[in-house]
């Protein structure tokens, strides 16, 4: 009898025996879920009454447990169906996927044959197209010895490596059921913050968890997490950031966390060590051949990776700690791409360190997997006060009649005729609309929508019938197919608008290659679907997790973040109390006006503050500003009326190289002002401690600028939640302004002022949503 027992999904099985070949991410429109079940629904209504669906099947083979669903059993003619719904021919499918389908539907073939006792079985892979739902039907007759051998050897192929990962899982457990603190003892609030995160993960509930800067909140997410897992028997802990530096602060704390404990940290009986944490990064940092396409043709790395897959996989678990550099060097001494090699070890990390995207994008790679998988994931979402944001671009897109007319000059013959279609449909619609900005009631008008659809669809022949072209085409199809996906699920949570804009007329191409000839050549249009309430497509990600714990400096008012985000009703809510005693920072308002139309009125009184803060306290200050506009008129006065008073500015756009040597002007004990905007670079990710920074002067209240698109999105919140919320302008804002002001108490030895820069500050309604522990 085996000391060890693992459970592996039919699909995983498979994916780890039977993928052999090249990596090929050529785009080839694929069915989405909604086209997947219709797939099944009709062939569903095509079989005998008596047809069998999501069969549950398992099967043994020592200690390796073998589960999965198949998709459809006929037992009239003894047939199990494998079905795949697609788009394009049965031939463009490579046949390294279609050997994976095989294997699989033969490995249902083996279970399902021992189960009820049958001497053979026809299988059958079943083909739907999307488009028109016709069958395309592979059939091949085994028997039972034959499907009971190839299960046995793709058992067998896998057997070590499952004895592998079970003993790891259960020296992760040890481990960490025993994981000491890494720096002794929690500090007070940081005990409140991990206590409260303990009990999400173990109740399997929501927590917002609002807590200052100074209390170490990356370390009191990231343990109370890891001594779950054993208890709540999590298979992952994601650990999502919304910033990069993030992600830097939570690999630092997992390795505080791997030192302290002797039975994490890599030995020479166990180089691996009992933690495995993989850092997943963006594409585009990853990709070792920017200018080449990612298949076999065409990148070397692409070429057989499937093939060098399994080595460099052995490799990475055994090293354990899988930074990008870690997984760039294992991926290139095999001749493979890291970022494909980092997808890949998704499935067997413990801690997943990586953007926001991944968990809660539409094709986020790790929620995705979880789901498929069936994992227990308990997700720590870093600085949360900026998903909002985060995710209503997820779910937004736009296009633009220029773009369509760039696409137009690009397209071949038979794409032109509906792309023009669509760009007079688009000018039409703008032309017709009196004012430059226009919100629909509802969804997109019919004319323009099949438009839409009908290039949509075009697109899509054209790229199956050449699926090894890439370029400017293929991206603004990628444009066209982003905006259906939004459209399709078009609701109040989002809105959908169009902005028109005057352009330069640009010298007609010939007619039948450029729309600039046509009438509606002198505008661009802008069609935008915005998402406003990211919550009706993020609640059943909440749902579908263990745990999530959302935790950032400003998360108040949490109905602001529950309604919004689609949080459970029964989410719970922690504000944990700021370490420093009050009189550490004092808080000033400045009764002056920041009002657009008050600005340059104001000036004088406001750069007067600023140099008599800084002439009673000397030091290192960073002062906010709305715009770049007020912020360069801003410094040009303090220059005029101070000109003795050091001073530098951020700058509109500014490499990293720019950006570290602003922050470099802030030594201990200098004296200066940076200038800056809110809610940019240097408001919030900056850890300035101690005399590197003591102040900081807020010359705004965040609000967004008066626009059509502002007061849509404001009746629309209001009309979803009520009147009077702030959700608008104000609670946001006001966020970003707590957030720059936590830049300058780093510890609880630091002390500084901040200075709120407008009379508004004093208003009942501002100051409730300011830190309760600032003494105005």
């Amino acid at each position: 009898m085996s000391d060890w027992t693992y459970t592996v999904s039919v699909r995983s099985l498979c994916e780890f025996t039977a993928k052999r070949g090249d990596l090929d991410r050529r785009f080839t429109p694929s069915a989405t879920a909604l086209e997947g079940q219709a797939g099944q629904l009709a062939v569903l209504v095509r079989r005998s009454p008596g047809y069998e669906t999501e069969l549950p099947l398992e099967g043994l083979y020592g200690a390796l447990r073998v589960r999965g669903r198949a998709d459809g059993y006929e037992a009239d003619v003894n047939r199990l169906e494998e079905i795949k719904t697609i788009r394009g021919p049965v031939e463009a499918i490579p046949e390294n996927r279609r050997a994976l389908h095989w294997a699989q539907l033969q490995t249902y073939g083996a279970l399902i044959v021992a189960d009820r006792g049958l001497a053979e079985l026809e299988l059958a892979l079943v083909y739907v197209d999307a488009d028109t739902q016709n069958e395309t039907v592979l059939r091949e007759t085994a028997t039972a010895a034959a499907l009971q051998a190839g299960f046995e050897a793709r058992c067998r192929a896998f057997e070590a490596w499952a004895a592998q990962e079970a003993g790891h899982r259960a020296a992760r457990d040890a481990a960490l059921s025993t994981l000491p603190f890494p720096l002794g003892e929690l500090r007070p609030g940081q005990r409140l913050l991990a206590e409260a995160v303990y009990r999400a993960a173990a109740n399997g509930r929501c927590l917002l968890a609002q807590a200052p800067t100074g209390i170490g909140k990356t370390l009191g997410t990231l343990y109370p997490l890891l001594r779950a897992m054993p208890a709540q028997a999590l298979d992952k802990i994601g650990y999502m950031t919304c910033k990069g530096t993030g992600r830097i602060m939570a690999l630092d704390a997992l390795n505080s966390v791997r030192e302290a404990s002797p039975a994490l940290r890599p030995t020479a009986d166990a180089p691996q060590g009992a933690l495995r944490v993989l850092t997943l990064v963006a594409k585009e940092q990853a990709c070792e051949h920017p200018d080449k396409a990612c298949h076999g043709d065409a990148c070397p790395l692409a070429s057989g990776f499937y093939d060098r897959l399994p080595r460099a996989r052995a490799e990475a678990v055994q090293q354990a700690w899988l930074d990008p550099t870690a997984q760039r060097r294992i991926a290139l001494a095999h001749g493979i791409c890291p970022y494909y090699l980092g997808q890949e070890l998704l499935r067997w990390a413990d801690v997943v360190v990586g953007d926001v995207h991944h968990a809660f994008d539409p094709h986020g790679q790790l929620f995705g997997l979880a789901q498929a998988q069936g994992w227990k994931l308990a997700l720590a979402v870093d600085e949360a006060h900026n998903l909002v944001e985060r995710a209503r671009a997820m779910y937004s897109a736009t296009l633009s009649l220029d773009g369509i007319r760039s696409a137009e000059t690009r397209a071949p013959q038979a794409l032109r005729a509906p792309l023009r279609r669509l760009a007079r449909e688009l000018a039409e619609l703008a032309r017709a609309q009196p004012d430059d900005y226009r919100a629909f009631d509802g969804d997109l008008p019919e004319a323009l929508a099949e438009a839409l659809q009908f290039v949509g669809m075009t697109l899509g022949e054209h790229f199956q019938a050449h699926p090894l072209e890439t370029g400017p085409l293929m991206q603004f199809y990628f444009e066209v197919l982003a905006l259906l996906r939004v459209l399709d699920k078009f609701g109040p949570h989002s809105l959908c608008d169009l902005q028109r804009s005057a352009v330069a007329v640009q010298p007609a191409a010939p007619a039948n290659l450029s729309l600039l000839d046509e009438p509606e050549a002198d505008l661009d249009v802008l069609l935008s679907i915005r998402n406003i309430v990211p919550g009706f497509f993020l609640k059943p990600r909440f749902e579908a997790l263990h745990s999530v714990t959302l935790f950032s400096a400003t998360l108040e008012p949490a109905d602001y973040q529950r309604d919004l985000l689609g949080l459970p009703e029964d989410s719970a809510w922690i504000d944990v109390p700021a370490p420093f005693p009050p009189e550490h920072l004092s808080v000033r308002v400045a009764r002056l006006s920041t009002r657009y139309a008050h600005r340059d009125a104001s000036l004088d009184a406001l750069v007067d503050v600023l140099a008599a803060q800084f002439g009673e306290h000397p030091g290192n200050y960073l002062a906010f500003f709305s715009s770049f506009d007020y912020l360069d008129k801003a410094a040009a006065r303090l220059a005029r009326r101070h000109p003795e008073l050091p001073q530098w500015s951020q700058a509109r756009a500014m490499g990293d190289a720019a950006r570290r040597a602003f922050l470099d002007r802030f030594v201990p004990q200098g004296r200066g002002i940076g200038f800056a905007v809110l809610g940019g670079a240097f408001a919030e990710g900056v850890d300035l401690p101690g005399t590197r920074l003591i102040g900081a002067f807020i010359a705004t209240l965040g609000l967004p600028p008066v626009s059509p698109v502002q007061e849509q999105l404001r009746a629309r919140l209001d009309a979803m939640f009520g009147a009077d919320h702030g959700y608008a302008d104000l609670v946001p804002g006001l966020q970003k302004v707590v957030q720059a002001a936590g830049r300058v108490l780093r510890s609880v030895d630091d002390r500084g002022w901040v200075w709120l820069m407008d009379q508004r500050y004093l208003r009942p309604e501002v100051r409730a949503l300011l830190p309760a522990w600032w003494q105005l």
